[in-house]
C-alpha cells in the first residue's frame, strides 16, 4: 500500500487499537534465543517464478490515473501465499478462457492463508502455465477480477497495530519467528510501518534470510515492486528492524509485525 495515511483513519478507530497491540504475544517479552544465525531460504519458492507480474499501484504516485489497481498491496501479499501453499500449475494442459480462470483463482483465494500446505493432488490446478509470474502476465484480469476486493483487508483490525508502540522485546520476538518460519518452509507475511511518519504503512513477504555481521537481513516481496525483491534488516544491537531497501521508501527504522497467520491475526 505504501500508502499516505491520514490521522483520521486511525482515530476513527481508536478503541480497536487498545487490543491491537499485543496481536502477537507479550510485549514485554524477553528476546527469544536463536534469533540471529539465520540463513535460509524458502525451498519452494522462486522470485523469478513465483510472484506476480503486475504491480500494486501508489494512488499518491498516480493522482491523475483512472481505474488504478491501488491499495490491493495486502489482497496481493495474502494472495502470494495462498497460491504457493494452494495451487499448481500444469503447463501442457489445455488452457481456459478468461471466466475459467477466474473461477480458479477465486478458489484459491478462498482458503485460509494460515492453512496448512495442500498435498500436490489437493491443489487448484492452474493449466496452460509453467509459473504464478507467466499466468499473471498473461491473464493480468482474469487474476486480479479473481483475487477480488481490497475493502475488508484495509479494515482488518490488525492493521490499527502502526499507531502502537512496541517494545524492543516485541520486535526481537517477530524476527525471531520470521526465521523459525522460513525455516520450516514458509513465507512470512508482515505488516511494516514508519508511522507516524506518512509514508509506510504496507505488508510485504519475507522468502529468506541471511546473517550479516550486524544481524539478519530478510528477502522480501514487495506488492509494489515485482521487478525484484527488496531487504528489510533486523539490527541485532539496537534490537529494532531498518527499511534497507523497500520500494518508494527511505532507508529507515521501522516496525514490523506478523499478518494473517491465525484466523484473527
Amino acid at each position: 500500500m505504501n500508502n499516505i495515511v491520514s490521522l483520521r483513519s486511525f482515530l476513527c478507530l481508536g478503541p480497536a487499537l487498545l487490543t491491537a497491540a499485543c496481536a502477537l504475544g507479550p510485549l514485554t517479552a524477553p528476546a527469544p534465543d536463536g534469533a540471529a544465525g539465520a540463513d535460509v531460504t524458502t525451498p519452494a519458492f522462486s522470485f523469478a517464478d513465483d510472484t506476480f507480474a503486475f504491480a500494486n499501484d501508489i494512488r499518491a504516485r498516480h493522482p491523475d490515473v483512472d481505474d488504478l489497481y491501488a491499495n490491493y498491496c495486502f489482497v496481493l501479499a495474502r494472495a502470494l501465499r495462498q497460491f504457493n501453499q494452494f495451487a499448481r500449475f500444469e503447463p501442457g494442459r489445455p488452457r481456459l478462457d478468461p471466466a475459467g480462470y477466474v473461477e480458479l483463482v477465486r478458489r484459491v483465494a478462498a482458503r485460509g492463508s494460515w492453512a496448512a500446505p495442500l498435498r500436490p493432488e489437493d491443489r487448484v490446478v492452474i493449466p496452460g502455465y509453467a509459473s504464478l509470474r507467466e499466468f499473471s502476465r498473461a491473464e493480468e484480469a482474469a487474476v486480479k477480477e479473481g483475487l477480488g476486493g481490497r475493502f475488508w483487508t484495509l479494515l482488518h483490525w490488525t492493521n490499527w497495530r502502526v499507531a502502537f508502540f512496541v517494545t524492543r522485546a516485541h520486535q526481537a520476538n517477530v524476527a525471531h519467528e520470521i526465521v523459525e518460519e522460513l525455516r520450516a518452509g514458509r513465507l512470512v507475511q508482515l505488516l511494516v510501518t514508519n508511522w507516524p511518519k506518512p509514508e509506510l504503512n504496507h505488508t510485504v513477504v519475507a522468502f529468506e534470510a541471511h546473517e550479516t555481521s550486524v544481524g539478519i537481513d530478510f528477502g522480501v516481496w514487495d506488492p509494489n515492486d515485482p521487478a525484484g525483491p527488496g531487504v528489510l534488516s533486523w539490527q541485532r544491537q539496537a534490537r529494532a528492524f531498518w527499511a534497507t531497501r523497500l520500494y518508494d521508501t527511505e532507508p529507515g527504522a521501522i516496525r514490523v509485525f506478523r499478518m494473517y497467520f491465525s484466523r484473527l491475526l
